[in-house]
């Protein structure tokens, strides 16, 4: 399914929708919206018994299931301090070389799983950064 999502009533909508189809998973994208609406998300997928996977972190720390991702936190303390200091430093910002993440992280809710019925297999367990339980 591809639903537009911009208001609380849209996603009770998409999430009512996606309940009368066969949906085995959801895969949230990044979204400012749904960033802010991260606790009715995750509940709307329990309540719904959708698994869905996030790239933010603070989505499963808000009761979702997955995520995979960067920690933007840790981008924003070594990335951004090291450019502002380069900058401070006389540097031109033109000038200096754009820089892609290369650390991701999985954070995998297990109270979500069991509630889901869902059992992780024992190898993503030990590939996961953080384990919420």
């Amino acid at each position: 399914m591809d639903a537009l999502v911009k208001s609380a009533a849209d996603l009770d909508r998409t999430f009512e929708v996606m309940s009368r189809g066969r949906n085995d998973a959801l895969l949230v994208p990044p979204d400012p919206f749904i960033l802010d609406e991260r606790t009715r998300v995750a509940e709307s997928a329990a309540r719904f018994k959708i698994p869905a996977m996030y790239s933010r972190r603070e989505m499963v720390e808000a009761g979702g299931l997955m995520s995979y991702g960067v920690n933007l936190t840790e981008v924003y303390r070594t990335l951004l301090a090291g450019y502002t200091d380069k900058i401070l430093r006389g540097a031109k910002p033109g000038d200096l070389p754009v820089v892609q993440p290369t650390k991701f992280e999985l954070v995998i809710n297990i109270k979500t799983a069991k509630a889901l019925g869902l059992t992780i297999p024992p190898p993503l367990l030990l590939r996961a950064d953080q384990i919420i339980e």
